[in-house]
């Protein structure tokens, strides 16, 4: 087994000397854990921006009951968040998410003329998120850890390198699909039975607690989990190592060329 393959230490394992030395690097997994969540998951202003244009359709349905006017102000606030997060050049994944799913909604409920079919689309996303989450589990492959991977500079090192931060990872895409199950479990029978408005409302409730719930979650299980570990700093490392091998290869090769040479001119002066 090489160096590259060895796991690293497992959560509740501490190294000799440990102390005030570990606390202090507990601390930092646990900041950088949320810092990585935050960037993930959009924080508060992503919240807004999820929340938002269903509040927007669901407010006004409930006042005049106009499936086109609702709809079109939905999107146009979407929109608008969209540009001006371009205009402050802020990330702008979770506004596009946002524009998109609230155009399929817009453009689903238009075709068929039933207000209710503007959440349709958006629900089938998140049922489909649960099964992803509890099928790429299933597989060993969790998708939370497919998620996270890149933000924490890890990639894939934590599949056969850091068995604990693996088994955070399945513990969270567990939760995460059982939670999305579960707010689908809510969801469809409403959508069903309920009429528009209480449908929009029901889901503009469920848009948080359940999200938030999973990031806790998921917050809970990394930060007793192992660190990340860096495979861009271990890739910096390797092309140093590389560099300073070539350079100490040419050297060596130059210095016995120049050895050569003032042997060669001994050798003809005697």
């Amino acid at each position: 087994m090489t160096s590259l393959d060895k796991p690293t230490q497992d959560a509740g394992q501490s190294p000799p000397g440990g102390g005030r030395e570990d606390d202090g690097q507990v601390h930092d997994s646990r900041a950088v854990t949320e810092a990585a969540l935050f960037e993930a998951f959009g924080g508060i202003r992503g919240m807004v921006e999820t929340v938002l244009p269903g509040l927007i359709f669901v407010t006004i349905f409930t006042i005049n009951k106009d499936l086109h006017f609702s709809a079109i102000a939905a999107l146009a606030v979407s929109v608008i968040m969209l540009v001006v997060r371009l205009l402050r050049k802020d990330t702008v994944k979770h506004a596009f998410s946002g524009v998109f799913g609230v155009a399929f909604g817009v453009v689903f409920a238009m075709f068929t003329g039933n207000a209710k079919d503007f959440y349709l689309p958006g629900m089938l996303y998140t049922l489909g998120l649960a099964l992803a989450y509890i099928i790429t589990t299933l597989a060993g492959v969790p998708l939370i850890g497919l998620m996270l991977g890149p933000v924490f500079k890890e990639n894939l090192s934590w599949r056969t390198r850091n068995p604990g931060r693996k088994k955070a990872y399945t513990k969270a895409s567990w939760a995460w699909g059982l939670i999305l199950l579960a707010k689908c479990a809510i969801l469809f029978p409403l959508y069903w039975w309920a009429d528009t408005t209480q449908l929009g409302w029901v889901l503009v409730i469920l848009k948080i607690p359940p999200f938030l719930l999973a990031v806790w979650l998921t917050w809970v299980f990394l930060a007793k989990a192992p660190p990340p570990i860096d495979v861009f700093a271990e890739m910096e490392a390797a092309e140093k190592a590389e560099e300073a091998e070539k350079a100490a290869k040419a050297e060596r090769e130059g210095a016995a060329a120049e050895n050569g040479e003032t042997a060669a001119g001994r050798h003809r002066r005697g």
